[in-house]
Protein backbone atom coordinates (compact mmCIF):
# COMPACT_ATOMS: atom_id res chain seq x y z
CA UNK A 1 0.00 0.00 0.00
CA UNK A 2 1.47 3.16 -1.20
CA UNK A 3 2.05 6.38 1.38
CA UNK A 4 -0.84 8.21 0.45
CA UNK A 5 -3.60 5.33 0.78
CA UNK A 6 -1.84 4.60 4.36
CA UNK A 7 -2.84 8.30 4.97
CA UNK A 8 -5.88 8.52 3.96
CA UNK A 9 -6.83 5.21 5.51
CA UNK A 10 -5.37 6.83 8.91
CA UNK A 11 -7.53 9.83 8.26
CA UNK A 12 -10.21 7.54 8.00
CA UNK A 13 -9.68 5.22 10.92
CA UNK A 14 -8.86 8.34 13.08
CA UNK A 15 -12.28 10.09 12.50
CA UNK A 16 -14.32 6.98 12.94
CA UNK A 17 -13.03 6.34 16.11
CA UNK A 18 -13.15 9.67 17.29
CA UNK A 19 -16.47 10.07 16.12
CA UNK A 20 -17.25 7.06 18.47
CA UNK A 21 -15.58 8.15 21.83
CA UNK A 22 -17.54 11.80 21.24
CA UNK A 23 -20.76 10.25 21.24
CA UNK A 24 -19.75 8.19 24.18
CA UNK A 25 -18.70 11.38 25.64
CA UNK A 26 -14.83 10.59 26.31
CA UNK A 27 -12.90 13.21 26.90
CA UNK A 28 -9.64 13.68 25.38
CA UNK A 29 -11.32 11.57 22.26
CA UNK A 30 -9.59 13.90 19.76
CA UNK A 31 -6.31 12.11 21.26
CA UNK A 32 -7.07 8.70 21.79
CA UNK A 33 -8.95 7.95 18.16
CA UNK A 34 -5.86 9.02 16.47
CA UNK A 35 -3.44 6.97 18.80
CA UNK A 36 -5.43 3.79 18.40
CA UNK A 37 -5.53 4.40 14.34
CA UNK A 38 -1.54 5.10 14.57
CA UNK A 39 -1.54 2.04 16.04
CA UNK A 40 -3.41 -0.17 14.05
CA UNK A 41 -1.73 1.37 10.91
CA UNK A 42 1.84 0.63 11.53
CA UNK A 43 1.05 -2.22 13.23
CA UNK A 44 -0.62 -3.88 9.95
CA UNK A 45 2.17 -3.12 7.65
CA UNK A 46 2.02 0.87 7.66
CA UNK A 47 5.04 2.68 6.91
CA UNK A 48 4.36 6.30 8.09
CA UNK A 49 5.09 8.61 10.46
CA UNK A 50 4.33 12.37 11.50
CA UNK A 51 7.13 14.79 10.04
CA UNK A 52 9.01 16.34 12.89
CA UNK A 53 8.16 20.19 12.00
CA UNK A 54 4.41 19.65 12.23
CA UNK A 55 4.47 17.66 14.91
CA UNK A 56 6.32 20.91 16.63
CA UNK A 57 3.79 23.34 15.84
CA UNK A 58 1.49 21.23 17.20
CA UNK A 59 3.30 21.21 20.37
CA UNK A 60 3.26 24.66 20.57
CA UNK A 61 -0.65 25.15 20.19
CA UNK A 62 -0.72 22.65 22.75
CA UNK A 63 1.37 24.80 24.85
CA UNK A 64 -0.96 28.01 23.61
CA UNK A 65 -3.65 26.24 25.11
CA UNK A 66 -2.00 25.72 28.36
CA UNK A 67 -1.06 29.29 28.32
CA UNK A 68 -4.98 29.97 27.80
CA UNK A 69 -6.19 28.19 30.55
CA UNK A 70 -3.39 28.82 33.26
CA UNK A 71 -3.28 32.47 35.18
CA UNK A 72 -0.59 34.61 35.86
CA UNK A 73 -1.05 33.90 39.22
CA UNK A 74 0.38 30.08 39.01
CA UNK A 75 3.98 31.69 39.74
CA UNK A 76 2.00 32.97 43.17
CA UNK A 77 -0.04 29.55 43.97
CA UNK A 78 2.72 27.28 43.47
CA UNK A 79 4.93 29.05 45.85
CA UNK A 80 2.39 29.64 48.21
CA UNK A 81 1.49 25.74 48.30
CA UNK A 82 5.29 24.75 47.17
CA UNK A 83 4.84 21.58 49.82
CA UNK A 84 2.19 19.96 47.54
CA UNK A 85 3.91 20.94 44.77
CA UNK A 86 7.50 19.87 45.66
CA UNK A 87 6.17 16.97 47.73
CA UNK A 88 3.91 15.51 44.75
CA UNK A 89 6.59 16.11 42.36
CA UNK A 90 9.23 14.02 43.81
CA UNK A 91 7.11 11.47 45.05
CA UNK A 92 6.42 10.56 41.82
CA UNK A 93 9.65 10.27 40.06
CA UNK A 94 11.02 8.21 43.14
CA UNK A 95 8.43 5.89 42.81
CA UNK A 96 8.99 5.46 38.88
CA UNK A 97 12.65 5.06 39.61
CA UNK A 98 11.88 2.28 42.39
CA UNK A 99 9.98 0.44 39.89
CA UNK A 100 12.86 1.35 37.53
CA UNK A 101 14.99 -0.02 39.74
CA UNK A 102 12.61 -3.08 39.89
CA UNK A 103 12.70 -3.83 36.66
CA UNK A 104 16.37 -3.55 36.01
CA UNK A 105 17.31 -6.22 39.23
CA UNK A 106 15.02 -8.57 37.89
CA UNK A 107 16.51 -8.46 34.27
CA UNK A 108 13.91 -7.38 32.39
CA UNK A 109 15.20 -4.31 31.28
CA UNK A 110 19.20 -3.36 31.10
CA UNK A 111 20.31 -0.36 33.20
CA UNK A 112 19.22 3.35 33.08
CA UNK A 113 16.38 2.23 30.22
CA UNK A 114 13.97 1.20 32.83
CA UNK A 115 14.29 4.67 34.69
CA UNK A 116 13.84 6.78 31.55
CA UNK A 117 10.91 4.57 30.63
CA UNK A 118 8.85 5.00 33.57
CA UNK A 119 10.23 8.75 34.17
CA UNK A 120 6.77 10.93 34.42
CA UNK A 121 7.82 13.23 31.62
CA UNK A 122 6.91 14.17 28.26
CA UNK A 123 7.33 11.02 26.27
CA UNK A 124 9.29 12.37 23.07
CA UNK A 125 11.60 14.58 25.67
CA UNK A 126 12.18 11.17 27.86
CA UNK A 127 13.07 9.57 24.56
CA UNK A 128 15.35 12.00 23.31
CA UNK A 129 17.17 12.57 26.70
CA UNK A 130 17.73 8.43 27.01
CA UNK A 131 19.52 8.42 23.99
CA UNK A 132 21.32 11.40 25.10
CA UNK A 133 22.49 9.52 28.08
CA UNK A 134 23.32 6.48 26.45
CA UNK A 135 19.80 4.34 27.55
CA UNK A 136 18.28 1.91 24.54
CA UNK A 137 16.27 4.37 23.09
CA UNK A 138 13.87 1.72 21.48
CA UNK A 139 12.37 0.38 24.74
CA UNK A 140 12.40 3.52 26.50
CA UNK A 141 9.55 4.65 23.27
CA UNK A 142 8.02 1.51 23.86
CA UNK A 143 7.44 2.30 28.10
CA UNK A 144 6.91 5.39 27.38
CA UNK A 145 4.11 5.50 24.99
CA UNK A 146 2.95 2.19 26.41
CA UNK A 147 2.64 4.50 29.28
CA UNK A 148 0.81 7.92 27.06
CA UNK A 149 -1.80 5.27 26.37
CA UNK A 150 -2.79 3.25 29.46
CA UNK A 151 -2.51 6.98 31.15
CA UNK A 152 -4.72 9.21 28.54
CA UNK A 153 -7.38 6.28 28.34
CA UNK A 154 -7.60 5.83 32.23
CA UNK A 155 -7.58 9.39 33.03
CA UNK A 156 -10.33 9.71 30.27
CA UNK A 157 -12.65 6.80 31.76
CA UNK A 158 -12.12 8.13 35.44
CA UNK A 159 -13.23 11.96 33.90
CA UNK A 160 -15.94 10.31 32.31
CA UNK A 161 -17.48 8.23 35.28
CA UNK A 162 -16.35 10.19 37.95
CA UNK A 163 -17.67 13.50 36.19
CA UNK A 164 -20.87 11.51 36.09
CA UNK A 165 -20.67 10.50 39.98
CA UNK A 166 -20.57 14.39 40.62
CA UNK A 167 -23.40 15.27 38.85
CA UNK A 168 -21.40 16.94 35.58
CA UNK A 169 -23.04 14.82 33.33
CA UNK A 170 -26.42 15.97 34.58
CA UNK A 171 -26.85 18.84 32.18
CA UNK A 172 -27.02 18.84 28.50
CA UNK A 173 -23.78 18.74 26.31
CA UNK A 174 -23.56 21.82 24.75
CA UNK A 175 -23.14 21.80 21.11
CA UNK A 176 -19.97 21.46 19.62
CA UNK A 177 -19.24 24.07 16.83
CA UNK A 178 -16.33 22.84 14.54
CA UNK A 179 -16.27 25.95 12.52
CA UNK A 180 -17.02 28.74 14.74
CA UNK A 181 -16.24 32.38 13.15
CA UNK A 182 -12.88 33.04 14.05
CA UNK A 183 -11.00 36.33 14.92
CA UNK A 184 -7.72 36.18 12.31
CA UNK A 185 -6.01 38.42 14.30
CA UNK A 186 -5.77 36.83 17.34
CA UNK A 187 -5.68 33.24 15.52
CA UNK A 188 -2.19 34.94 13.42
CA UNK A 189 -0.80 36.01 16.60
CA UNK A 190 -1.36 32.51 18.17
CA UNK A 191 0.05 30.63 15.08
CA UNK A 192 3.21 32.58 14.94
CA UNK A 193 3.39 32.49 18.96
CA UNK A 194 3.13 28.69 18.42
CA UNK A 195 5.65 28.93 15.81
CA UNK A 196 8.68 31.18 17.10
CA UNK A 197 8.01 29.73 20.52
CA UNK A 198 8.94 25.99 18.98
CA UNK A 199 11.08 27.23 16.57
CA UNK A 200 13.49 28.89 19.64
CA UNK A 201 12.97 25.61 21.60
CA UNK A 202 14.59 23.53 19.22
CA UNK A 203 17.36 26.43 18.47
CA UNK A 204 18.14 26.55 22.14
CA UNK A 205 17.76 22.63 22.19
CA UNK A 206 15.57 23.00 25.57
CA UNK A 207 13.67 19.63 25.79
CA UNK A 208 10.20 20.22 25.93
CA UNK A 209 10.88 23.89 24.94
CA UNK A 210 7.98 23.44 21.87
CA UNK A 211 6.08 23.43 24.42
CA UNK A 212 6.98 24.87 27.82
CA UNK A 213 8.19 28.29 25.29
CA UNK A 214 5.25 29.35 24.01
CA UNK A 215 2.83 27.83 27.18
CA UNK A 216 5.21 30.77 29.39
CA UNK A 217 5.36 33.32 26.57
CA UNK A 218 1.46 32.72 25.84
CA UNK A 219 0.86 33.33 29.82
CA UNK A 220 2.50 36.55 30.02
CA UNK A 221 1.55 37.88 26.84
CA UNK A 222 -1.50 37.44 26.72
CA UNK A 223 -2.22 38.08 30.63
CA UNK A 224 -0.73 42.11 29.81
CA UNK A 225 -3.02 42.04 26.88
CA UNK A 226 -0.24 42.27 24.40
CA UNK A 227 -2.07 39.27 22.43
CA UNK A 228 -5.05 37.17 22.41
CA UNK A 229 -5.13 33.41 22.45
CA UNK A 230 -7.65 32.33 19.30
CA UNK A 231 -7.86 28.51 19.08
CA UNK A 232 -10.90 27.34 17.12
CA UNK A 233 -12.11 24.00 17.10
CA UNK A 234 -10.73 22.50 14.17
CA UNK A 235 -7.02 23.84 14.38
CA UNK A 236 -7.14 21.80 17.96
CA UNK A 237 -8.57 19.00 16.40
CA UNK A 238 -5.18 18.86 13.63
CA UNK A 239 -3.14 19.56 16.64
CA UNK A 240 -4.63 16.85 18.89
CA UNK A 241 -3.99 14.41 15.65
CA UNK A 242 -0.60 15.03 15.10
CA UNK A 243 0.16 14.27 18.51
CA UNK A 244 -1.91 10.80 18.65
CA UNK A 245 -0.68 9.84 15.60
CA UNK A 246 2.82 10.70 16.34
CA UNK A 247 2.39 8.34 19.66
CA UNK A 248 0.25 5.66 17.99
CA UNK A 249 3.00 5.33 14.88
CA UNK A 250 5.89 4.63 17.13
CA UNK A 251 4.11 1.58 17.80
CA UNK A 252 5.56 -0.31 15.34
CA UNK A 253 4.99 -4.41 14.77
CA UNK A 254 8.88 -4.97 14.97
CA UNK A 255 9.22 -2.53 18.60
CA UNK A 256 6.09 -4.76 19.81
CA UNK A 257 7.68 -8.30 19.17
CA UNK A 258 11.07 -6.73 20.49
CA UNK A 259 9.26 -5.86 23.58
CA UNK A 260 6.70 -8.44 24.16
CA UNK A 261 8.70 -11.13 26.64
CA UNK A 262 9.29 -7.53 28.95
CA UNK A 263 5.31 -7.02 28.06
CA UNK A 264 3.83 -8.35 30.72
CA UNK A 265 5.98 -6.84 33.97
CA UNK A 266 6.30 -3.34 32.36
CA UNK A 267 2.67 -2.92 31.88
CA UNK A 268 2.66 -4.50 36.07
CA UNK A 269 4.86 -1.60 36.48
CA UNK A 270 2.73 0.77 34.56
CA UNK A 271 -0.24 0.05 36.35
CA UNK A 272 1.32 0.59 39.77
CA UNK A 273 2.76 4.02 38.88
CA UNK A 274 -1.11 5.30 37.61
CA UNK A 275 -2.21 3.41 40.74
CA UNK A 276 0.68 5.01 43.05
CA UNK A 277 -0.25 8.74 41.74
CA UNK A 278 -3.69 7.69 42.09
CA UNK A 279 -3.47 7.44 45.48
CA UNK A 280 -0.88 10.21 45.95
CA UNK A 281 -3.99 12.46 44.38
CA UNK A 282 -5.93 10.97 46.76
CA UNK A 283 -4.05 12.52 50.08
CA UNK A 284 -4.16 16.23 48.18
CA UNK A 285 -6.02 18.16 50.94
CA UNK A 286 -8.87 20.80 49.35
CA UNK A 287 -8.83 19.95 46.30
CA UNK A 288 -11.50 18.14 44.29
CA UNK A 289 -10.90 14.36 43.67
CA UNK A 290 -10.64 14.66 39.60
CA UNK A 291 -8.62 17.36 39.57
CA UNK A 292 -6.37 15.48 41.99
CA UNK A 293 -5.84 12.70 39.93
CA UNK A 294 -5.40 14.43 36.90
CA UNK A 295 -2.92 16.48 38.58
CA UNK A 296 -0.75 13.33 40.07
CA UNK A 297 -1.16 11.32 36.68
CA UNK A 298 1.81 10.39 34.84
CA UNK A 299 0.97 11.11 31.44
CA UNK A 300 2.92 13.98 29.03
CA UNK A 301 1.85 17.41 30.03
CA UNK A 302 0.13 17.70 26.45
CA UNK A 303 -2.12 14.37 26.27
CA UNK A 304 -3.20 15.21 30.36
CA UNK A 305 -3.88 19.29 29.02
CA UNK A 306 -5.91 18.11 26.23
CA UNK A 307 -8.03 15.78 29.26
CA UNK A 308 -8.06 18.43 31.30
CA UNK A 309 -9.42 21.32 29.06
CA UNK A 310 -12.37 18.55 27.98
CA UNK A 311 -13.19 17.78 32.17
CA UNK A 312 -14.66 19.93 34.99
CA UNK A 313 -11.38 20.72 36.97
CA UNK A 314 -9.49 23.20 38.41
CA UNK A 315 -7.09 22.92 35.08
CA UNK A 316 -4.86 25.87 36.08
CA UNK A 317 -3.64 23.41 39.13
CA UNK A 318 -3.44 19.94 37.08
CA UNK A 319 -1.22 22.04 34.81
CA UNK A 320 0.87 23.66 37.86
CA UNK A 321 1.16 20.42 39.27
CA UNK A 322 2.45 18.94 35.49
CA UNK A 323 4.86 21.90 34.86
CA UNK A 324 6.67 21.45 38.51
CA UNK A 325 6.91 17.27 37.77
CA UNK A 326 8.37 17.80 34.25
CA UNK A 327 11.25 20.66 35.44
CA UNK A 328 11.86 18.31 38.15
CA UNK A 329 12.09 15.27 36.20
CA UNK A 330 14.00 17.45 33.62
CA UNK A 331 16.51 18.70 36.35
CA UNK A 332 17.34 14.94 38.56
CA UNK A 333 16.39 12.88 35.58
CA UNK A 334 19.71 12.05 34.30
CA UNK A 335 21.61 11.70 37.78
CA UNK A 336 19.13 9.24 39.13
CA UNK A 337 18.93 7.41 36.32
CA UNK A 338 22.70 6.74 35.95
CA UNK A 339 22.59 6.02 39.66
CA UNK A 340 20.01 3.44 39.20
CA UNK A 341 21.89 1.83 36.35
CA UNK A 342 25.59 1.73 37.98
CA UNK A 343 23.78 0.16 40.95
CA UNK A 344 22.60 -2.55 38.94
CA UNK A 345 25.67 -2.85 35.95
CA UNK A 346 27.56 -0.32 35.40
CA UNK A 347 29.07 -2.19 32.23
CA UNK A 348 25.75 -2.42 30.36
CA UNK A 349 23.56 -0.51 29.37
CA UNK A 350 21.23 -1.58 26.39
CA UNK A 351 19.64 -5.20 25.13
CA UNK A 352 21.03 -6.21 21.40
CA UNK A 353 17.80 -6.83 19.04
Amino acid sequence: MNRTLQWLLLIVISAALSAGLLWLAIPAALLLGPIVAGILVTTNGGAIDVPNRPFVLAQGLIGCMVAKMLPLSIAGEVLSRWPVFVGGALSVIVASALLGLLLSRMKVLPGSTAVWGLNPGGATTMVVMAEAYGADAQLVAFMQYLRVVVVAAAASIVARFWGLNVGHAAAAAPAVVWFPAVAWVPLAQTVALAVLGALLGNLLRLQAGALLLPLVAGIVLSRFGLITIELPRWLLTISYALIGWRIGLRFTRPLLIYAAKAFPRVIACTLVLVLFCAGLGALLVGVDPLTAYLATSPGGADSVAIIAAASKVDASFVMAMQMARLAAVLLLGPALARFVADSVDPSKDSIAP
